[in-house]
């Protein structure tokens, strides 16, 4: 399957390639045996697979990660004239989330060339009256500075989102104990897309310690109703009141069984990623580039990171799009990740677009580049890239 997928691609080295072996083929076959598509046993068993993984008492399976991180706002209790500390530098998904529920985006800065993510400064700088929450996106799979933000939070009373779609499963100590990513907010919010460290294709899963919102997020995933298709369909209800109004965010039976079958896998996958990622981290030592997070004590103690992607920040005077052009000649992928929400046209007319204040973001995000990482990739290729790479900035 591998050979099959990187034919598909024009890439000689892909940024990303999906892993699938016999497991998921027989995986995504069963429910079309079984005769049941829709919402069913499978999600229930990759929920309770969840919650085990992450230590959450509760996990809900959506149809996307955007859907989780909207029904995490909602849960929330987000609207109109709140506001909500936010990367800049992430996914358009983390900021659309809450303005979806009509409350308005705070950027923040992100920390540095070690560490792209939030800055718990700027967070405490941003705090007004209005607050009333923070979106914290785990970049690349390396958690945030949660102590600092936690510790914010509980000083002011806001809530805590956890994007962790890049964070499959890292794990961050705070107060003395090690916790899982997604655990440390009111939710967790997680992805399944086709680019994740797991996928699905699309899917998300939403975590939390809280009953009453995990029977919220139930509630809302599938238009509020009381009953399921299931449930009619074996006989355990008649009818269905609605209760509020919901989306159609459910999770299918087919795409839970992928999940289900690269979920087994994933510790496999991360341990490549780890690998890779000091590979890259050793080959790019001699360049004029910066490593983001190749410092991070937890890279050298214990596997305990789930990576994500490979960013890194080119010299301050070079010419990105000349740099990319050489390695797309060599067949090599390369991305930015992200190019900043406030600059997108989209964002610029809203009051966190308008925003001041995120000039080191902005030069940070000028340097970005990131490179190929994905299970099925080799060292020889790491050497490649990265010979590549000292070729375009020589």
């Amino acid at each position: 399957m591998r050979d099959s997928a990187h034919r598909a691609s024009r890439w000689r080295i892909p940024l990303f390639a999906p892993d699938f072996g016999a497991a998921e083929l027989e995986a995504v076959q069963n429910p079309i045996r079984d005769g049941w598509l829709t919402m069913g046993a499978r999600v229930a068993r990759l929920e309770e697979a969840w919650r085990a993984r992450t230590g959450a008492r509760y996990a809900v399976a959506v149809s996307s990660g955007t859907a989780a991180l909207h029904l995490s706002v909602m849960a929330a209790g987000l609207g109109p004239g709140d506001e909500v500390l936010c990367p800049t530098l992430t996914f358009v998904a983390t900021a659309n989330a809450i303005r979806y529920l009509g409350a308005e985006v705070v950027f923040v800065e992100s920390t540095g060339e070690d560490d792209l993510n939030l800055d718990p400064e700027d967070c405490r700088r941003k705090v007004t009256p209005r607050t009333k929450a923070i979106m914290v996106l785990h970049y690349g799979g390396f958690p945030a500075d949660m102590s600092s933000l936690l510790r914010l939070a509980r000083e002011h009373g806001l809530a805590v989102i956890e994007d962790s779609a890049h964070a499959l499963f890292s794990q961050v100590e705070v107060d003395g104990a090690r916790r899982t990513c997604g655990t440390l907010g009111r939710t967790g919010a997680f992805s399944l897309f086709s680019n994740k460290n797991m996928t699905c294709g699309e899917g998300g899963m939403i975590i939390t310690d809280e009953e009453e919102v995990a029977s919220k997020l139930r509630l809302w995933r599938s238009h509020a109703m009381t009953s399921l298709s299931l449930d009619r369909y074996e006989g355990r209800a008649a009818s269905y009141d609605v209760l509020d109004l919901g989306y159609n965010f459910r999770l299918d039976e087919i795409r839970a069984a992928l999940a289900l079958a690269q979920l087994e896998r994933l510790p496999e996958f991360l341990r490549a990623r780890r690998r890779l990622f000091l590979a890259y981290r050793e080959r790019l030592a001699a360049l004029p580039v910066v490593v983001p997070f190749a410092r991070r004590p937890e890279l050298e103690a214990s596997p305990s990171i789930g990576i994500h992607i490979l960013s890194l920040l080119l010299p301050e005077r070079a010419d990105r799009a000349a740099v990319m052009e050489h390695l797309k000649g060599r067949g090599i992928q390369s991305s930015i990740h992200y190019p900043p929400i406030h600059l997108f046209s989209g964002y610029r007319s809203t009051s966190g677009g308008a925003a001041g204040g995120l000039g080191r973001t902005d030069d940070l995000s000028r340097r970005q580049r990131t490179l190929p990482v994905y299970p099925s990739m080799t060292l020889d290729q790491v050497d490649e890239v990265a010979a590549a790479l000292g070729q375009a900035l020589t």
